[in-house]
């Protein structure tokens, strides 16, 4: 939802598929999982049915453009998880500190009519922010849901924010309100939404509650426009299932009407089949088909953190299709694998949007862009590592703390439509292993110049001193020129070197036998 360019991240080798030497266990993680399981006498009872309780929590977050950023307290459920402990970024804890943090995710699931339920709580004590300008008490985000067995409940106003001090002046912790933090940016409490879902025979709701949010809108104390410290943020939803009804009677027994059934269950069963593949159930739950032998990358470049909430209810599509990896706006989006880029635009769920298909034609899903690179153009040919646009929190994530929506459609189960979707988790953990290329000249990404790509040319430039000797104020098309520059060698500390050492690296990883094609 190619022109080259630097690929700046290693290619790790696909679970199941052509491994590389160093990583030879990353193919047992994950074998084909059937979703059926063996058949069960006919004496033994069928399992009943559960509703689905999702939770996730963290206490505090840091994104800092370019440079990552870090995090505290992240949890997710099921099953029910706590974490705590203290926090300072960096290590002298001069842009966040904070004395305690601590969170916990918990969820129950009923049976139909009976209720479902899911909460969290994301705690930050003692906070200190950027050398004690700004400092807060506490901050609590407490969200709890119910579905099922009554009317559906959202509680979010047990979430608090205390002794929040800006630049020496109290600042209001009244939830919604905000205050300006000098001429650097902005601080605001207690954002909260609630939603409520459901289609045919199950009944859901949805909340969230991020407690406090400081953003940089420009340079201050070491830490650049941009950077964004998120306290307290819960996500949590309940589906419900509801009692079954009795069927109504029959008023027919003509021959028609004694064919038709058997005529609809034969469409259905061959519908759910596929070649080598158990039916499909409406969640595709511990199913994780081979992809290629070829070699993928983590989709997000730099630090990044995600949980597992594949299959958790969700109001504008039923169900999450795939897993939110959290981390710093603007963190460079890599393409997954060698493939075509195609639908890339907006909707109005997942905003800024593309798809990627890969040569083999497994498909993967990217969402909430806050912009493109030039590559995002539809029927572009990209390789894995390709930069295809930056983190945001576009379409319906807005107010959110910023995030890829990263989906995973395997070929074998592109018959299943859009539910042909699968866990990206374990793909996710296998593809972090292998480390991402150490090119420390690296300060940030900017993407090559083409003056044939229609996509939304690039907000900023990141030049190196070379690039900037390079161009002249008195010539504006010299830092273009210098953009687009061929000469640089690796390790010489311009754009075009990045790139250089870029496609090196991955040579060299090709010939070492990484399971790339």
């Amino acid at each position: 939802m190619s022109t080259e360019s630097g690929r700046i991240a290693a290619v790790a080798p696909i679970i199941a598929g052509g491994v590389g030497s160093r990583r030879p266990v990353i193919c047992a993680l994950l074998a084909l999982v059937a979703l059926g399981t063996a058949a069960a006498s006919s004496s033994a009872p069928a399992q009943q049915a559960v509703g689905t309780p999702s939770a996730e929590a963290f206490a505090i977050q840091v994104s800092v453009p370019g440079r990552g950023g870090s995090s505290a307290g992240s949890v997710s459920g099921p099953p029910d998880a706590s974490a705590s402990g203290s926090f300072s970024y960096p290590g002298d804890g001069s842009i966040a500190r904070a004395a305690s943090v601590s969170s916990t995710v918990t969820g129950k699931a009923g049976r139909p009519g009976q209720t479902t339920s899911a909460g969290a709580i994301a705690q930050a004590n003692g906070l200190s922010l950027f050398g004690g300008e700004i400092t807060v008490g506490s901050v609590v985000a407490k969200t709890s849901v119910k579905a099922g067995g009554g009317p559906r409940r959202a509680q979010l106003n047990e979430s608090a924010v205390s002794n929040l001090v800006v630049l020496g002046q109290a600042v209001s912790t009244a939830p919604g309100s905000s205050a300006a933090y000098g001429s650097w940016g902005s601080v605001s409490v207690l954002q909260a939404s609630s939603s409520s879902f459901g289609g045919r025979g199950t009944d859901g709701v949805q909340a969230r509650v991020t407690g406090l949010v400081v953003h940089l809108s420009a340079d201050h104390l070491g830490a650049p426009a941009g950077t964004d410290i998120v306290v307290g943020y819960t996500d949590v939803s309940a589906e419900a299932l509801l009692p079954a009804r009795a069927p109504a009677p029959r008023q027919s027994t003509t021959e028609d009407d004694q064919v038709k059934p058997h005529r609809e269950r034969a469409k259905e069963k061959k519908a759910q089949q596929a070649p080598g593949l158990p039916p499909v159930r409406k969640i595709p739950f511990n199913v994780f088909p081979k992809l290629t032998a070829g070699g993928y990358v983590f989709p997000v470049y730099g630090a990044a953190s995600y949980g597992n909430t594949f299959g958790a209810p969700r109001a504008d599509t039923g169900w999450h299709h795939g897993e939110d990896i959290f981390g710093a706006l603007g963190s460079p989006l890599l393409a997954v694998a060698n493939g075509i880029v195609y639908s890339v635009g907006w909707n109005d769920v997942g905003g800024l949007r593309l798809w990627l298909q890969d040569t083999a034609g497994n498909e993967f899903y990217y969402a909430h862009l806050s912009a493109f690179s030039p590559l995002a153009v539809n029927g572009a040919q990209v390789r894995a590592g390709d930069v295809l646009g930056f983190m945001g929190n576009t379409g319906d994530a807005e107010g959110t703390p910023y995030h890829l929506h990263f989906e995973i459609h395997p070929v074998s189960l592109l018959y299943e439509g859009y539910d042909g979707a699968v866990a990206p988790y374990p793909y996710l953990e296998a593809w972090k292993r292998l480390t991402d290329l150490p090119l420390t000249s690296v300060a940030g990404w900017a993407p090559p110049i083409s003056d044939s790509s229609r996509a939304p040319k690039p907000g900023a430039i990141l030049l190196q001193a070379r690039d900037i000797s390079n161009g002249t104020g008195l010539d504006p098309g010299s830092l273009r020129r210098a953009m687009r520059a061929t000469t640089g060698s690796p390790g010489d500390g311009s754009l075009s070197g990045i790139v250089a050492a870029g496609r090196e690296g991955l040579r060299a990883l090709a010939r070492g036998g990484s399971g790339r094609p």
